[in-house]
């Protein structure tokens, strides 16, 4: 992984100083609240429903195990003895008080992390795939690229006060795992008929209050020209971006009122002009930036098959589920990706205490070669773990509570943290969430209903994705009282669709029977066992699961 340069670490030390000084204005009374508030906002820290709240960067979802242990420092001192694992691969403390947030970025510092570009009207995290460098589908690393990304756009003076906030994913594997088409850019890494690296570019995707899937903008751009175009399209975003109205700002407005065929036009013109600048990516400095990404040397390939695993799984039924569905294929033979479930039955979706961050500290180094990676399904993962080892990883997470054998079933659920926490939110997620679990809790059922996947929301925001689930709930308050709406059919891979909204909203009591009958529904139209509730509902449309929710027409 990238390690900071001089320079790198001297931005960081000196904007904690500075921040510093800002908070101990703010605790003096010298600066008002409203004053204050664009200076915490670059610092990554938010007024929330309860306290303030602290939004950590984790470019591109990769840490190494010294800072997920600086996080458990963190959650320990400082908080409530937990952090919260977000979708935009980010990490939040819901409860730190001012006075300390400080010094928690003083500790962040020393291992390499910060706060800052986690909030206000900038590029914000670059996002990608989490099983990036490990994934056997993969065409390329896409975390190179996404550094090359973050370094270009930390503090760029031109973007720093956009019209709106800025995301960007990056993915480089033929499956999308990072949602690159619901991105204002999301850029998905191919290569042409002759073999040359480059990126498809998709422009003006989003959800929240207006959700859109993304326009494709270019088929092939070559790599050399990702910064040159990629900083094109932000300029001309700058240029005509709305700033009248926050809830018309962001760049999928521009795309839809404009149309693809002009903010085509005006970007290839834009890029044209530009192009030729510095902005041109030196081979020799791409490869460079690659090197810090590179395998480890020590993972070497093994035989597909590990006797000692298939013994283990033969007698221990809790890892035989938890290998089937928590773990992939690895590039390299011998070895596998394993995904560390944030979603106990009954749990906090993205939750992870002190101790559990700190025993997966412990296992990335001795099993996973020093990676952890989040997702932005809020789960961690281990990328490179020997087969072998697979028995040993698993008995450490199951005595944590970390072993659920869920990832991508009903119970992986994504939820925002809601009415419990935020100040925007109208309704509660996390509750819901716990109960659709709960509801769900035999496995057996679980892998009998196979891939499926449920987003929650407290408001339109959508912090929950939910516009992308295939079964998404969105919280609304009513007249005093909170109810969900449903949504069908929303999808955020590379076939990516918006779910479509299937009637009027249930209540709180209401909505996991709604879920479930939804989930029965399914099991009794599909196909066969291989066809997933997406492809069911692809195929069906709205019409049976309507019926089933409200009655015939």
């Amino acid at each position: 992984m990238y390690r900071y340069d001089e320079f790198d670490q001297e931005f960081v030390t000196e904007r904690v100083a500075q921040f510093r000084g800002q908070v101990e204005r703010r605790l003096s009374g010298e600066l008002t609240e409203d004053q204050f508030k664009p200076l915490r906002l670059m610092n990554g820290v938010y007024l929330q429903l309860h306290s303030y709240m602290l939004r950590i960067a984790i470019p591109y979802g990769t840490l190494n195990p010294e800072q997920l242990r600086m996080l458990a420092f963190v959650a320990r001192k400082y908080d409530r003895g937990y952090g919260h694992f977000t979708t935009r691969q980010n990490l939040q403390f819901h409860w730190p008080a001012l006075k300390d947030v400080p010094d928690i970025l003083a500790d962040l510092a020393s291992v390499e992390m910060h706060a800052i570009q986690t909030s206000g009207n900038c590029i914000r995290n670059v996002t990608a795939d989490h099983f990036a460098g490990a994934a056997a589908d993969e065409v390329v690393d896409p975390r190179p690229y996404a550094e090359i990304l973050r370094q270009w756009s930390s503090l760029h003076p031109e973007f720093i006060f956009l019209p709106r906030k800025f995301k960007i994913a990056v993915t480089g594997s033929t499956r999308d795992r990072a949602a690159t088409q619901v991105h204002d850019i999301g850029l998905h890494a191919r290569r042409d008929a002759n073999g040359r690296l480059g990126f498809t570019v998709y422009v003006g995707g989003g959800l929240g209050r207006t959700p859109m899937i993304a326009h494709k903008l270019r088929d092939f751009l070559p790599e050399a020209d990702l910064l040159s175009y990629v900083e094109a399209i932000l300029r001309v975003y700058n240029l005509f971006g709305r700033r009248d109205n926050k809830y018309k700002a962001r760049i999928k407005i521009l795309v839809h009122e404009a149309g693809e065929e002009e903010i085509r036009r005006q970007v290839e013109a834009e890029w044209e002009r530009i192009r030729h600048s510095a902005l041109a990516l030196p081979e020799a400095e791409i490869r460079r930036i690659q090197a810090y990404f590179a395998l480890p040397a020590d993972i070497q390939p093994r035989p597909a098959d590990s006797v000692v695993l298939e013994r283990a799984r033969a007698t221990n039924p809790r890892l035989d589920n938890w290998v089937k569905q928590n773990t992939v294929a690895h590039r390299i033979s011998g070895h596998a990706i394993a995904t560390v479930s944030l979603k106990p039955i009954g749990g906090t979706p993205g939750d992870a205490t002190a101790e559990q961050m700190e025993l997966i500290a412990d296992l990335a180094e001795r099993y996973s070669h020093g990676e952890i990676r989040v997702s932005h399904e809020q789960n961690l993962i281990l990328p490179h773990i020997a087969l072998d080892d697979l028995p040993a990883v698993h008995e450490a997470l199951d005595q944590a509570g970390l072993a659920t054998p869920n990832a991508g079933l009903v119970t992986d659920i994504i939820a925002c943290p809601g009415l419990d926490y935020c100040a925007l939110a109208n309704a509660r997620s996390i509750p819901i969430a716990q109960r659709i679990s709960e509801r769900f809790s035999d496995h057996a059922r679980q892998a009998e209903i196979g891939d499926l996947k449920i987003k929650i929301s407290g408001c339109i925001n959508a912090c929950g994705h939910h516009h992308v689930g295939h079964i998404g709930i969105l919280g609304v308050e009513k007249k005093g009282e909170e109810f969900y709406q449903l949504t069908l059919g929303g999808s955020g891979d590379e076939t990516a669709s918006i779910g479509e909204i299937i009637g009027k909203g249930f209540s709180s009591d209401e909505v996991v029977d709604a879920v479930e009958t939804l989930v029965d529904t399914y099991l009794e139209k599909r196909e066969s066992a291989d066809e997933d509730f997406l492809a069911a509902y692809r195929r069906l449309g709205q019409a049976p699961f309507k019926d089933a929710l409200y009655g015939p027409a």
